[in-house]
């Protein structure tokens, strides 16, 4: 249970005062909420941080006030002037004064009982705004803060500006904030003395008090000492949970897989080339992962080409060699039905026996593959989603393949392995995104990692070249040429966002041109397009009878058309990096020299240049990878792509990597002196995990 204390943090924000019902609904749009929590808790308030502050500190007199500039000014009130009654454009005017000059204040649409009581005639006010000129007159329109003298602590002398959203002030929102601060109860210290006085970092009471009721403007800037003592905090508790699941997985009784290597030779005999020294270094660590008495949980990440399905499915013979099965599950029927493809011949060679299911396989066919699985008949099943389904029942699952880690959430991945008898079945999880070391830590950290880093033999290196938008009919007729000469092309259209024009538009408009210029041969591929008419499509594409193929990025992961040798990106410069160089892996897969153009328009932002000039100058998966980090920070890299990982509330500004890499030191350091939390530091840690919701590390210590 979580501990009494941090009861109030937890509470729903309606326990504040002045949040009601239509506060509720837009703190939902304006706070960034943790998956499955649907209403805002007084914690999410503390979450959601100011990105700077009002300096309301200057209170000069009335004749000292600077015109354009923020004061806080002690005025008292002398008369009303409303407007001529049916005149709604004219302001309505409340003359004060000091003893240096005269203030008007001024109100557009007021209500004139409000300010009547706000303002009352011969009594003192502070009002704080900005002062203008108007005339010969000072003026101060429509007051951020009016408040009695018995009151002038209400004002907020500096007051921190959060992110709001359409109907919801920054008066309500700073209101609410304050209350949500108080209800931060004392807590014991997490953090080492050592390290806090080395960082020169506050206590996270003090921390959470400096950034939501600032000293100084400094407080809640990027690198403020509160914000990144607050950063450290979440990253601790990110690694410290994800070392417990870790090691709660590890603990678990496996079963130990070990094959005789008789289907393996079979298939390396078959293969049109031979292992790279990664792929053989890969399967070295994976095949001492099968036969130890442990779970496996490994990550295989491998740049496009560089051979991951080979290394999968030498994995997948393994337990085969034991006598039990395995299974391939993908991310799109596309990708299942290409690894299937890639798969068959080789398996024959082995006389492995392998099986399909997708969402498309019904009734007595999908009966009678069920069947066969359920009696062994089926070694190898390949297949998406579908393989989740409770009426798939494996003879004895062993080992599992996930493709595209990133498309299933942790859940997913426990669903395929509780298939497996006897301990669950080892899981191996690929990616052809390769993964800077900053977001295996935070998104993978629960996977031991084995990385393939070179392609096999025979992968043609890709030229990639940046063309404008004003070109683009020199390089149609250029890529006409080509396809006389029997090229095949992909035409990859942008990702339109906040646009009238839909990417699938955007094809259907490219398609209908090229196919104008070029003649018959041009396909289109988008995500509506049903199951069959994608594979048709596709299929057309790979047999040669379709010369160029027009898509959105639905062809990003997982096509194998060797005969294509040229990409086209449009509108390069609205995609990502990580994307950009998916794309390009679809072709340079066989004998052509390849090409990737990436079309761009004017004016490009200097970010976008980076972008296009790293994928000009760079191939290196890894190394592009790295750059994207640099380019789009931590907490944007995987954005929606690697939707369902971790997103950080706090952290993600300076020093991320620095501190991350810190914490990740310092919870594998706390686990191995204090494994299960029980010291005086141990048991504030699990108020930490409490605090950033690490649910599943609180699951497993709850169930220990």
């Amino acid at each position: 249970m979580r501990p009494n204390e941090l009861s109030p943090l937890f509470a729903l924000a309606d326990v504040l005062k002045g949040v009601g019902p239509h506060v509720v609904t837009l703190l939902k749009k304006a706070l960034k909420l943790p998956p499955g929590v649907t209403q805002p808790r007084v914690i999410d308030l503390l979450w959601h941080l100011p990105t700077g502050v009002i300096d309301r500190r200057a209170e000069p007199t009335v004749a000292a006030a600077i015109p354009g500039t923020i004061a806080t000014l002690k005025v008292r009130v002398l008369k009303h002037k409303a407007p001529p009654r049916g005149n709604t454009k004219a302001p309505y005017k409340v003359s004060t004064e000091d003893e240096t000059g005269r203030l008007d204040l001024v109100f557009f649409r007021a209500e004139r009982s409000f300010v009547e009581r706000q303002l009352p005639v011969g009594e003192e006010r502070y009002v704080s705004g900005r002062v203008e000129r108007y005339g010969e007159t000072l003026q101060m329109a429509h007051p951020d803060y009016i408040v009695s003298p018995d009151h002038r602590a209400d004002l907020p002398l500096l007051e921190p500006v959060y992110p709001l959203t359409g109907g919801l002030s920054g008066k309500i929102l700073l209101k609410a904030e304050r209350q949500a601060l108080h209800r931060a109860p004392p807590l014991p210290e997490w953090q080492e003395p050592a390290w806090l006085k080395q960082q020169g970092w506050p206590s996270f009471q003090e921390a959470l008090r400096r950034i939501h009721h600032p000293e100084d403007a400094g407080d809640v800037s990027a690198g403020s000492t509160p914000l990144q003592r607050l950063a450290y905090d979440e990253l601790l508790a990110n690694q410290l949970a994800l070392a417990i699941v870790r090691e709660s997985f590890k603990a678990q009784r496996g079963r130990p897989v070990k094959g005789d290597g008789r289907l393996r030779e079979r298939i390396a005999a078959a293969l049109p080339f031979k292992l790279t020294n990664s792929q053989r270094a890969a399967l070295a660590e994976i095949e001492a992962d099968m036969g130890a008495p442990r779970r496996m949980l490994r990550l295989l990440q491998g740049d496009v080409g560089s051979g991951k399905t080979v290394v999968a499915l030498m994995a997948m013979t393994t337990a085969v060699e034991a006598g039990a099965q395995a299974a391939l599950m993908a991310p799109t029927e596309v990708l299942a039905r290409q690894h299937a493809e890639t798969i068959a011949p080789l398996a024959d060679a082995a006389g492995l026996r392998i099986g399909l299911l997708t969402g498309r396989e019904k009734g007595r066919n999908r009966d009678e593959l069920l069947s066969r699985l359920a009696s062994g008949e089926i070694d190898i099943l390949i297949g998406t989603h579908a393989l989740f389904q409770d009426d798939v029942v494996f003879h004895d699952l062993a080992f599992a393949v996930i493709d595209e880690q990133h498309r299933f959430g942790v859940h997913q991945r426990l669903a395929l392995q509780t298939k497996g008898g006897g301990g669950g079945a080892n899981m191996l999880v690929m990616t052809a995104t390769p993964i800077p070391r900053t977001l295996l830590m935070t998104h993978y950290g629960d996977l031991e990692v084995s990385k393939l880093t070179e392609k096999p033999a025979g992968r043609k290196p890709i030229k990639t070249l940046m063309l404008s938008t004003d070109r683009l009919e020199k390089l149609i007729a250029r890529i006409k040429a080509n396809v006389a000469e029997g090229a095949q092309v992909y035409w990859v259209c942008p990702l339109i966002e906040s646009s009238d024009v839909s990417d699938l538009a955007a094809a259907e408009e490219r398609h209908a041109h090229l196919t104008q210029v070029i003649g018959e041969g041009v396909g289109l591929l988008h995500g509506s397009m049903n199951a069959t008419a994608k594979d048709a499509t596709m299929a057309a594409f790979a047999d040669g009878n379709l010369k160029i193929l027009v898509a959105t990025t639905v062809i990003e992961v997982g096509v194998n058309v060797p005969n294509a040798s040229i990409m086209v990106i449009e509108h390069a410069e609205r995609f990502g990096l990580a994307q950009l160089h998916q794309l390009r892996g679809r072709v340079g897969r066989g004998s052509r020299e390849s090409f990737c153009t990436l079309l761009y328009q004017d004016p490009l932002t200097k970010t976008a240049r980076d972008r296009l000039e790293t994928m000009v100058s760079e191939d290196d998966g890894f190394i592009i990878a790295e750059k994207d980090l640099e380019l789009r920070g931590g907490g944007e890299v995987l954005g929606a792509r690697q939707s369902g990982e971790a997103e950080f509330r706090v952290a993600g500004g300076a020093n991320f990597s620095d501190m991350l890499s810190a914490a990740h030191d310092d919870a594998r350091m706390i686990l191995a002196s204090d494994p299960d939390l029980k010291t005086e530091r141990g048991e504030a840690l699990r108020r930490l995990l409490y605090l950033f919701e690490c649910d599943e590390a609180i699951r497993l210590f709850r169930a220990a």
